[in-house]
C-alpha cells in the first residue's frame, strides 16, 4: 500500500511527464502539419473544459457550445479588424462578451429544466448560427471573415512563426487547466456538484440554484469564448461553420471519450479523437455516421470515459491507484475523481 506522500509524488510525477511531452513535442520535428493539429485540438479542449464544467459538474447539458464559441471567434476577430485592437485585449474582452451573452441565455434557459433546457440551448446555437450566416454587413455571411491578424508580439516574444503560436495556445490550455482544477475543488465547485446531485437538497440546504447554475453557465462561456478567440487568432479565417451544431455535438463526443467531471478527461477525449479525425478525412463525408454509434457506444460501455476506466482499473492495486489519483487527485464526485 502506497503511502499519502509516494501517492502524491507519483500524482505530480506523471503531470510533469506529460507537461514536459507538451513542451518538447515542436522540437521533435514532427511537422508543421502535426504541430497544426494538435494545436487545434488544443483550442478544442478549452471548450470542452468549459462543456465539462456546465455539464459534468453542473449536470446541465448545454448544446449551445458551438455558437458560444462561434461568437467568441467572430468577437475577438472584429475587435481586432474594425477596432484595431491588439490580440491581447481583444481575446479577454471578446470572452468576457460572450460570459456576458451567456448570462441572458440563462436567465431564460434555466427557467426549464432537463430535456427542455437541451433542446432551448440547441435552439440557440442554431440562432447564433443563422445571424453569423445572415448578417453580411457585419460578419461577411457565408464568405466568413478573412485576414484575422496574428497575435500580435508580447515585448521582444513574436508570435509570427507556427511553434511559437503552438506555445502560446499551450499556455492559454494550461491556464484553462489550472483555473477549472482550482474552481472544481473550492467551495463553488462542490455547489456546483451538489445541485447536479440533486438540486432540491441543494435548495433545502440553503443554496441559491439559479444562481449558481448561471455562474457555472458564464464561467464556461468565458473558456468557450476564449478557446473561439485563439481560434480565429490561430487559423487567421472563420465562416459560419465554426458555430454549427454539429461542432458542439463534436465537443460533447470529446468529453465522453475522455471523462466528464474529471480534469483530465476533456485534454485526453479531444486528443485521440482530434487524432482518430485527422485519421479518417478520407471519409469527410461520413464520419458522423461513424461518430453516431461511437458515442452510443461510448456512453453504453464507458460512461466514465477512457479516464474513468483507468481510475477503474487503477484501483485494482497499489501501483494503478496511484496512477489514477495522478489523474483523478480527488474523489468529491460520485467516487470519481477530478
Amino acid at each position: 500500500m502506497l503511502s499519502k506522500n509516494q501517492k502524491f509524488k507519483w500524482s505530480w510525477l506523471f503531470y510533469l511527464a506529460v507537461l514536459i511531452l507538451a513542451f518538447i513535442f515542436p522540437a521533435l520535428n514532427p511537422g508543421s502539419y502535426y504541430i497544426q493539429v494538435v494545436s487545434l485540438a488544443f483550442i478544442y479542449a478549452i471548450a470542452v473544459y468549459g462543456l465539462n464544467l456546465i455539464e459534468g459538474y453542473m449536470g446541465q447539458l448545454s448544446l449551445a457550445q458551438a455558437g458560444l464559441f462561434g461568437f467568441g471567434a467572430y468577437a475577438a476577430a472584429l475587435l481586432t479588424m474594425k477596432l484595431q485592437l491588439s490580440f491581447w485585449l481583444a481575446v479577454p474582452l471578446a470572452s468576457v462578451l460572450t460570459a456576458v451573452v451567456a448570462f441572458f441565455i440563462g436567465l431564460i434557459s434555466f427557467r426549464t429544466r432537463g430535456h427542455y433546457f437541451v433542446i432551448f440551448t440547441l435552439c440557440i446555437g442554431v440562432i447564433i448560427n443563422l445571424v453569423i450566416q445572415k448578417w453580411d454587413a457585419v460578419t461577411g455571411g457565408m464568405n466568413g471573415l478573412i485576414g484575422i491578424p496574428k497575435p500580435t508580439p508580447l515585448g521582444p516574444i513574436s508570435f509570427d512563426s507556427l511553434k511559437a503560436q503552438y506555445y502560446l495556445i499551450l499556455v492559454f490550455l494550461l491556464l484553462t487547466v489550472f483555473v477549472m482544477y482550482r474552481l472544481v475543488n473550492s467551495l463553488i465547485g462542490r455547489t456546483f456538484v451538489s445541485i447536479r446531485n440533486s438540486e432540491e437538497l441543494a435548495a433545502a440546504l440553503g443554496i441559491n440554484v439559479m444562481k449558481n447554475k448561471i455562474l457555472a453557465f458564464c464561467v464556461a462561456a468565458f473558456f468557450t469564448g476564449m478557446a473561439g478567440s485563439l481560434y480565429a487568432a490561430f487559423i487567421r479565417f472563420i465562416g459560419p461553420d465554426i458555430s454549427s451544431p454539429t461542432l458542439t455535438f463534436e465537443f460533447l463526443l470529446y468529453l465522453l471519450a475522455g471523462g466528464q467531471a474529471s480534469i483530465a478527461g476533456p485534454i485526453v477525449g479531444t486528443l485521440l479523437m482530434s487524432g482518430l479525425t485527422e485519421s479518417l478525412q478520407f471519409l469527410r463525408d461520413y464520419r458522423l455516421l461513424l461518430f453516431g454509434p461511437l458515442l452510443i457506444l461510448i456512453v453504453k460501455f464507458l460512461p466514465m470515459g477512457i479516464v474513468g476506466l483507468i481510475h477503474k482499473l487503477a484501483s485494482r492495486s497499489p501501483f494503478r491507484r496511484s496512477a489514477a489519483k495522478s489523474l483523478n487527485p480527488s474523489k468529491t464526485v460520485k467516487g470519481e475523481g477530478l
